[in-house]
């Protein structure tokens, strides 16, 4: 029996079978009951209540004074130039890289903060996605040689991708636990609420504790919006699957909104797999793709996407990539890896060719002669 299961493990070694990308639903649709037993506590169930005011004051401008501003705050990121030139030395940052179509970036940290419409130039009005990239650094790079993922995603070529470990919002390292703020010794960076982890090609690594900006895409370009649906608990037929229901007439007995014959007799006498049927809804992890990017604005670092149908509520978070869609990939260079400077120079909002801009005047008027 164990030499069968060596000899498939090498086979499986030396015939990796190509497979679709990691972003689709699978096993990582349904969410954990739990927590794995090699996850880090994040929060600390004790507080330091003896901590008087003045204090806690004196800790928080130590921190300001050596990190930053904890988030963005009108514009202005969380590390000022100087600090920034301290964590990223110019002279390591990859400059000579060159972008081809199979090389994969990384992708980013967002959260959707509403919707807006926009209209075209030739008069159609789209529906428009604002999504903000809060405070976004590299944390973590892994090569390829040493990036073992705890499971194994469903991603052609594995053993080729490095993983990037992204954190977005700084948070207070009272409030959370020594071991996790011991992800964040190397990186210089104060501990992030939240971390995502993206496979990049090797060419395509980031410095640790480079920011990473809406100046990472460009207007025109098509991403995929991963994130998870709302939470609408357990639910009937009617709002989950939108049937009809019974009517509502005399004769009809408590049978208004339930689903009726499901077809399990003959010779299926049993439940087919995949029929309708009430259960729990939402709070699945979904993806829209190939969803262009209308408007840029990088002074907020805000993006105004394409649909009204990204998955997730108000205020959450949602994890966008360059699109995989063949048409809609990136026919020229995208900033490769990273646009590694902010811009301060220039219009803070940059419009699709497409897109019509009301600050621009649409009306002239000849002078009468």
């Amino acid at each position: 029996m164990l030499k069968t299961v060596i000899l498939d493990l090498a086979r499986l070694r030396l015939n990796p079978v190509a497979v679709t990308q990691v972003r689709e639903k699978g096993q990582l649709s349904r969410p954990h009951l739990r927590n794995p037993s090699w996850f880090l506590r994040k929060e600390r169930k004790m507080r330091d209540n003896l901590v008087t005011s003045e204090n806690k004051s004196f800790v928080q401008e130590i921190i300001h004074d050596k990190f930053g501003p904890p988030a963005l705050i009108k514009g202005v990121a969380s590390y000022d130039q100087t600090k920034r030139e301290q964590l990223v030395k110019t002279d390591e940052l990859p400059t000579d890289q060159v972008w081809t179509t199979k090389e994969r970036r990384t992708g980013l940290i967002a959260r959707k903060i509403g919707q807006y419409p926009l209209w075209l130039k030739n008069g159609e009005k789209i529906r428009t996605t604002l999504l903000q990239i809060v405070d976004n650094h590299v944390i973590k790079y892994t090569p390829p040689e040493q990036y073992k993922p705890t499971q194994l995603p469903n991603v052609a070529r594995l053993n080729s991708y490095g993983c990037l470990l992204v954190g977005a919002e700084s948070c207070d390292p009272s409030t959370l636990t020594k071991e996790y703020c011991g992800l964040f010794k190397d990186s210089g960076l104060l501990p992030k609420r939240h971390l995502v982890r993206f496979l990049v090609t090797p060419n395509a690594a980031i410095p640790v504790g480079t920011p990473l900006n809406v100046g990472h895409y460009r207007v025109g370009d098509y991403i995929d919006v991963r994130g998870k649906t709302v939470d609408h608990g357990f639910q009937g037929v009617v709002k989950r699957h939108g049937f009809k229901g019974m009517p509502a007439s005399h004769g009809v007995t408590k049978t208004h909104r339930r689903p009726g014959n499901i077809g399990g007799g003959g010779e299926k006498g049993r439940v087919w797999p995949g029929t309708k049927m009430p259960g729990h809804m939402g709070n699945r992890w979904r993806i829209a793709k190939g969803l262009r990017i209308w408007r840029i604005n990088t002074k907020y670092n805000v993006m105004w996407v394409n649909g009204s149908a990204i998955p997730g509520s108000t205020n959450g978070l949602v994890y966008i990539y360059d699109t995989i869609l063949p048409v809609r990939k990136h026919k020229t260079a995208p900033p490769f890896p990273t646009m590694f400077e902010q811009a301060t120079e220039g219009p803070d909002d940059i419009w699709f060719e497409n897109v019509h801009n009301f600050k621009n005047e649409s009306i002239t008027f000849q002078p009468e002669e």
